[in-house]
């Protein structure tokens, strides 16, 4: 089993900035991929980053690409997620989640989920 518990979210303005973290706990973090998603009142849950687990490669959708970065530190057990000029459409519940095979987390299918924290971005 793998726990995860995402913090860092809030209420910023367009234009703000917030990073979002993911703790991880249970089995080896670094066995496996990481990933964030989103999900909107009313939409499907949607993928925003991915990461391999050696941190040498990551992923993003078009609608976020050059705003956020993923990242993380394996000897801490954590992933982040940088949003930078955030727009009210990335309002949503973000979750991390956590699978042996990245190409899962493209599917916005994961083994393990967190239980979300919530941004807000107001115009």
């Amino acid at each position: 089993q793998v726990q995860l518990v995402e913090s860092g979210g809030g209420l910023v303005q367009a234009g703000g900035s917030l990073r979002l973290s993911c703790a991880a706990s249970g089995r080896t973090f670094s066995d496996y991929a990481m990933g964030w998603f989103r999900q909107a009142p009313g939409k499907e849950r949607e993928f925003v980053a991915a990461i391999t687990w050696s941190g040498g490669s990551t992923y993003y959708p078009d609608s976020v690409k050059g705003r956020f970065a993923i990242s993380r530190d394996n000897a801490k057990n954590t992933a982040y997620l940088q949003m930078n000029s955030l727009k009210p459409e990335d309002t949503a519940v973000y979750y991390c989640a956590a699978d042996l095979g990245i190409a899962t987390l493209f599917k916005v299918r994961a083994q393990y989920w967190g239980q979300g924290t919530q941004v807000t971005v107001s115009s």
